[in-house]
């Protein structure tokens, strides 16, 4: 997205304020110039994701671009059973941090090292979920949204949700909903930010001449 922004302004100075995983889609926050200058504040705001996860699959990213390398049976499980277990992730919990991930190890990305079949050290962080709801449910998917701390692995949470319900799991949508005050609503997508930004142009460029 910063290549993409890059290419459509002309601007170098360019960055982003928090990763988003390849397969999930929703709010990222692009600074462009001077507002370059707010990312490490911009990267502290809490988030808001809306996900769901596929219970007896688990692959090895957590998520559905990767290669399944478990499967378990699904038990029986209430509603009330899992409002219960998604209520013990609510605070501060200490999560595995994912081996595809964009955590550095000695220096490089733990997913480039990942991918060349590397053992990674298990590591850990600690963050907090300040929130956390069922959405919907049916005999397989878990549908749910929360609100937590910048670092937070929401693939992670799925897997920790799964085991607690005896099982496996991998999410197969993630949304990122919003970013502090920054919605999903205000955003743009890069094809109306490129006509944007075109247009403007060329209306300074007139206005100019």
């Amino acid at each position: 997205m910063v290549k993409k922004a890059r290419s459509v302004t002309g601007i170098k100075k360019i960055g982003h304020a928090g990763t988003l995983d390849p397969f999930a889609t929703g709010v990222l926050l692009i600074c462009i110039g001077k507002a370059t200058k707010q990312v490490s504040e911009l990267q502290t705001l809490s988030k808001t994701y809306e996900a769901i996860l596929k219970l007896g699959t688990g692959t090895d990213t957590l998520d559905l671009t990767g290669k399944i390398i478990k499967k378990e049976k699904i038990p029986n499980f209430k509603e009330e059973d899992l409002l219960r277990i998604l209520k013990e992730f609510t605070g501060s919990i200490k999560q595995r941090i994912p081996d595809y991930s964009a955590a550095k190890v000695g220096g490089r990305r733990s997913y480039s090292l990942a991918r060349k079949g590397k053992k990674l050290p298990e590591r850990h962080k600690q963050v907090d979920i300040y929130r956390i709801e069922l959405v919907s449910i049916t005999s397989s998917e878990i549908h749910f949204s929360l609100d937590c701390s910048t670092g937070t692995f929401v693939r992670t949470l799925g897997l920790d949700i799964a085991t607690k319900l005896g099982t496996t799991g991998h999410l197969i949508s993630l949304i990122r909903k919003s970013i502090g005050n920054y919605t999903l609503e205000d955003a743009l997508t890069p094809e109306q930010f490129s006509g944007i930004w075109n247009t403007t142009t060329q209306d300074e460029n007139i206005q100019k001449n």
